[in-house]
């Protein structure tokens, strides 16, 4: 599986309009989650958009920018309901760290996580860092990946 990379003026329309799609079908639409889905992280100059595409289709996405000075974060992280089971979301993940690192190896890489994923999370090295809280009705953890020491 081939992952691109890429900042939000290098997306052609035809994949922007795919991640566009896959995210509210998967944080809108599947989730029953009405909220503005995209924001102004995504538009950043330093914000990095790692997607799969195939037959002009997203497959998996996620995003990778600067949350402050002391964090890079991981957000938006989808496998669309068509590819999971398959180990799309492990590499997935594995990308968005490895561009983090590349990217801001000064800080250590937060992301908000589902719970229903946080040993997904941990498998990974990251560790809760706060109380379980609600975003949007769903529950969410704050979670912390140290590469800092």
């Amino acid at each position: 599986m081939a992952f691109k990379c890429e900042t939000f003026t290098a997306l052609n329309t035809q994949t922007l309009f795919s991640i566009m799609r896959g995210r509210v079908e998967v944080f809108v639409v599947e989730q029953m989650c009405p909220y503005p889905e995209l924001d102004d992280n995504d538009i950043a100059p330093s914000t990095l958009h790692i997607y799969t595409v195939k037959n002009n289709t997203l497959q998996a996405y996620a995003r990778c920018y600067e949350k402050n000075a002391k964090y890079s974060a991981i957000g938006r992280v989808l496998v669309t309901k068509e590819e999971r089971g398959r180990g799309l979301a492990q590499q997935l993940v594995t990308e968005a760290i490895n561009c983090c690192k590349s990217q801001w190896p000064e800080r250590d890489i937060y992301i908000g996580a589902q719970t229903y994923l946080l040993e997904f999370y941990r498998s990974f090295g990251f560790e809760s860092i706060n109380a379980e809280y609600l975003e949007d009705g769903i529950a969410h953890q704050d979670m912390v990946l140290q590469l800092v020491p």
